[in-house]
């Protein structure tokens, strides 16, 4: 099972990213996908979720800035993220079941 992140980046507060996660060996359609974040200093916290079902969940500092979305074809949930500020700099992780991906930076500068 591997789990690949990327599309992070330096982006200028009020910018947008969009992160995409990959999977090999873990059907993200039949499962719950998660995006979470580590800023320095910090716990890891869920930034958003997607169930197999379609239903999501958003960290209260994301909502209406964020959005999770799947692609079944492609096996790839995606975080897209607008509005960026400051404090959404962190290290941007995907995960699903137990495994985890390696992690994308994500820097706003103000």
């Amino acid at each position: 099972v591997q789990l690949q992140a990327s599309g992070g980046g330096l982006v200028q507060a009020g910018g947008s990213l969009r992160l995409s996660c990959a999977a090999s060996g873990v059907d993200f359609n039949s499962n719950t996908v998660g995006w979470y974040r580590q800023a320095p200093g910090k716990q890891r916290e869920l930034v958003a979720r997607i169930r197999s079902g379609g239903s999501r969940q958003y960290a209260d500092s994301v909502k209406g800035r964020f959005s999770i979305s799947r692609d079944n074809a492609k096996n790839t949930v995606d975080l897209q993220m607008n509005s960026l500020k400051p404090e959404d700099t962190a290290v941007y992780y995907c995960a699903a079941l137990e495994f985890w991906g390696q992690g994308t930076l994500v820097t706003v500068s103000s």
